[in-house]
């Protein structure tokens, strides 16, 4: 339920509450006083569209709050409250916040659209919607959707396990014989150590440029043991002979010590470089194979990862699931039997709903256009388009006078008689969200069909709350209280304010709406005699609204 509808600096409006309650409410006021601006506002805290020059002159930018009350389990009776606030700048992108939070101005829309409905602008209607032209065909025929969504649930489910095998037969065929090119691929190249590359890349390094490697080897051997031809010793007579005078003398122990720890390294060295020179010879075939075995490596890797490690693992993996698609075949046709039972019991199911659904449209059809005809559209012709495997395709058309083609209800120009099916298919289906606002509902309507009107509107309360602009006492002497939207005029400017009417100046004003004067005797015993027959027992308080 809407509960309190706060708009500031939006046109002529500087500052209006509106507080509601449950049941009908009517917002009454001459041309021009405001009223639709009213519903604007509302709209644009559900997320409309907010076009330029919104903002009042002056003020930096509009706001409007909506406080609604939702009932809820889990919170105590008085429910729980969503607030909606949308902020339009006078220059600049609106903002907007939900329950306190910044949110996108979608957001808006999402949260709006199951708490009310707003009939008479073509963008905040939810039966406009294919699906909700669907819900309400089978509101109205109590549709039973269990088996058709149990049974779409299973052969889903069944789907998923086959897509888990594989997919189909060909399909199955075909990644088998990926896997295999992929598998054998990885196992033919015996990858044992996830480091190889490494110690191959040094092999190559050495065998590349051999002939200088034992060159310099050859160099640094006749260095440490003599015969480089410089004819100053060898390093390690020279180390030999540094160590000899140092020996015997205790202030050199350990000096001595650690120049014959250096001979026996360095002999060492010398016995490598040794092998080297005498060993190393240029293999030309060895480099091929080592280059072709590293261009064969990152290939792998370059295909299945970006480590030899997790080629490795790619190819156990894909070795796994090759055992279990070389297993399918028998599993697959198992799904496959369930899966044609599950089509049988599927197709069982859509044209049990189809038929339902075909079978309760004409119905709908019919009660909608008994509706409207009551609503002062009597050569209206309301029909129920069905279509789809289980009548999934819903089509509501209407055409609103004689000799006019039935079309969508999308494509309705008059915002009145749009409206008008809106409430008829209300009255019918009992759907749609607990808050109603109706605008230009009442346009082309008068005498008998306007209390036809005000009693449609009041039924379509009872159990939610509606809200109707309307200019017509009929209407709004059906409601459960009024408000009165009025201008006035404060520092030489305009100023729209609103009143919750006592039953004296709800009187008052049912009169100068059948009359145009306020003050007629006559519209006065019109107006108690409306509210007499309409059995509304008339508030007895009067709460003024903001601004007025």
């Amino acid at each position: 339920m809407l509960s309190e509808l706060r708009v500031r600096d939006l046109g002529v409006i500087e500052d209006l509450t509106l507080e509601l309650g449950p049941g009908m409410t009517a917002l009454s006021g001459e041309t021009g006083a405001g009223k639709t601006l009213v519903v604007e506002a509302l709209e644009l805290a559900l997320g409309g569209r907010a076009v330029t020059g919104l903002v009042r002159a002056g003020a930096d930018e509009a706001v409007v709050e909506a406080r609604f009350v939702v009932p809820d389990a889990s919170a105590d009776d008085s429910g729980r409250e969503v607030v909606l606030v949308r902020s339009i700048p006078a220059s600049g992108r609106s903002r907007a916040w939900v329950d306190g939070r910044p949110a996108p101005v979608s957001a808006l829309g999402e949260a709006g659209g199951a708490l009310v409905d707003i009939h008479g602008q073509h963008d905040q209607q939810s039966l406009l919607a294919p699906s909700a032209q669907r819900a309400a065909l089978d509101t109205f025929a109590g549709v039973d959707l269990e088996p058709l969504t149990a049974a779409r649930r299973t052969l889903r489910m069944i789907d998923e396990r086959l897509a888990g095998l594989g997919g189909n037969e060909h399909q199955r065929a075909r990644e088998i014989d990926v896997l295999r090119h992929q598998v054998g691929e990885i196992t033919d190249a015996s990858i044992a150590d996830p480091d190889e590359e490494l110690d191959l890349a040094a092999e190559e390094e050495r065998l590349a440029d051999l002939s200088a490697h034992r060159d310099a080897a050859a160099a640094a051997l006749g260095a440490l043991e003599g015969g480089d031809g410089s004819g100053e010793g060898s390093a390690l007579d020279l180390i030999g002979r540094a160590g000899h005078a140092l020996g015997g003398r205790p202030p050199f122990v350990e000096w001595a010590e650690r120049l014959r720890a250096s001979s026996t390294e360095l002999a060492d060295v010398a016995s490598d470089l040794r092998r080297v020179v005498e060993t190393w010879e240029d293999d030309p075939d060895r480099l091929a194979e080592v280059q072709a075995r590293r261009r064969r490596l990152a290939d792998l890797r370059r295909k299945y990862g970006g480590t030899l490690a997790e080629v490795t693992a790619f190819g156990s993996e894909g070795a796994e699931r090759l055992r279990d698609l070389e297993g399918a075949d028998a599993a697959a046709a198992a799904i496959g039997a369930e899966r044609a039972t599950a089509e049988r019991v599927l197709a069982a199911a859509e044209d049990s709903v189809r038929c339902a659904r075909r079978k309760a449209a004409p119905r709908l059809a019919e009660a909608a256009g008994e509706r409207l005809r009551d609503l002062a559209m009597p050569g209206a012709r309301f029909e129920v388009e069905v279509d789809g495997p289980a009548g999934e395709s819903v089509r509501f058309l209407l055409g609103a006078n004689p000799g006019e083609p039935v079309q969508p209800l999308a494509r309705v120009a008059s915002g009145g008689e749009l409206a008008r099916a809106m409430l008829a298919l209300r009255l019918v289906t009992l759907g749609g969200p607990s808050t109603m606002v109706f605008d230009e509902v009442d346009a082309g309507v008068g005498g008998a069909a306007a209390l036809a009107l005000g009693r449609a509107l009041r039924e379509v309360a009872d159990g939610r709350q509606v809200v109707v602009v309307t200019h017509l006492a009929q209407v709004a002497a059906a409601a459960d209280q009024q408000i009165a939207v009025h201008k006035t005029s404060r520092g030489g400017r305009t100023v729209t304010g609103a009143a919750l009417l006592s039953a004296d100046r709800r009187l008052v004003e049912l009169s100068r709406m059948l009359s145009g004067h306020p003050d007629s005797a006559t519209a006065r015993a019109h107006a108690e005699e409306l509210l007499a027959s309409a059995r509304l027992a008339a508030p007895s308080t009067t709460a003024e609204a903001g601004g007025g």
